[in-house]
């Protein structure tokens, strides 16, 4: 079934205010993008975080009245706002086909392979594959922070190591250290949605009796030979006395999703508990590592 879109870019008007007015009009989903390459790192907690210059993108049924609507938003935010308006018809997609073309096999390191489901690289000698479908959670390696850790992996395998994951998204991580030898891996999230599809790809790729997930509250009282840490600076920063204290002696700390213009005060966060080595950095984003005093 194809669907009708609207998108605008919000300019002085509240995007939250005509997330509502879209809404309101029966929209199936609103959207908020950015629309001037914006970044946004790291928002406060229970905060929608939005550019300051936003788009709004709604979409509607395939018979909605989108003439009437954009008489009532010209009535209500003016000509002006209107004409910014774009509209398009989407023709229905296996999105689930969509993903799986744009998405292919990627090596971390020497050995370590990322695949959709079903995919492979074309010499799979000696090669670490990993089936992935993210579902709804962050995680496919695509990203740089994710990418360093996954190479930092491929370059000390945690050979029957203890793991804690926090903020494990889709359990890449997790899968990645169970698939080089971990013995036991610990998932950790804010997101029920982050834990399930951990939890899910865990058993795609047949090492989900090797991990436990929950939520920060639900940590136990243990000590890890391997803490891999891939959230953001302010979090880290923040975090550091209680992940110092999940380290044992001797053990192993990977931090990511960090700035460059980040690190040292991320280093000095953990410098009490950790020496840590000078950062890897790729496409804009640095991780550290150390070893736990």
């Amino acid at each position: 079934m194809p669907w009708q879109q609207l998108s605008l870019e919000a300019g002085d008007l509240d995007p939250e205010v005509l997330s509502a007015f879209f809404e309101q009009q029966g929209a199936l989903s609103v959207t908020f993008m950015d629309a001037a390459e914006q970044p946004l790192f790291e928002p406060d907690p229970g905060t929608t975080p939005l550019w300051s210059a936003t788009r709004v993108t709604a979409l509607f049924d395939a018979d909605a009245d989108i003439s009437d609507l954009k008489h009532r938003f010209a009535e209500e935010y003016g000509a002006q706002a209107l004409a910014r308006m774009h509209e398009e018809m989407l023709a229905d997609q296996d999105w689930e086909r969509l993903w799986l073309q744009r998405f292919h096999p990627m090596r971390f390191g020497e050995r370590l392979w990322i695949c959709p489901d079903g995919q492979r690289p074309p010499d799979v000698t000696g090669a670490v594959l990993i089936d992935l479908d993210p579902g709804l959670a962050f995680g496919t390696g695509t990203h740089a922070t994710t990418a360093l850790c996954l190479e930092w992996l491929d370059r000390h395998p945690p050979l029957q190591q203890s793991v804690l994951d926090y903020g494990c998204g889709s359990g890449i991580l997790a899968i990645a250290a169970l698939k080089l030898g971990a013995a036991e891996v610990l998932g950790v999230d804010i997101d029920h949605q982050a834990l399930q599809a951990s939890r899910d790809n865990a058993l795609r790729n047949q090492v989900g009796a090797g991990l436990r997930t929950g939520f920060p509250g639900e940590l136990p009282d243990q000590a890890f030979d391997l803490l891999l840490a891939n959230i953001l600076a302010n979090p880290l920063i923040e975090l550091a006395p209680d992940l110092a204290e999940r380290v044992r002696p001797g053990g192993r700390l990977v931090l990511s999703g960090i700035l460059p213009e980040q690190a040292e005060a991320v280093s000095a966060a953990y410098a009490p508990w950790f020496t840590l080595s000078g950062p890897a950095e790729r496409d804009g984003w640095v991780c550290l590592q150390g070893r736990r005093n």
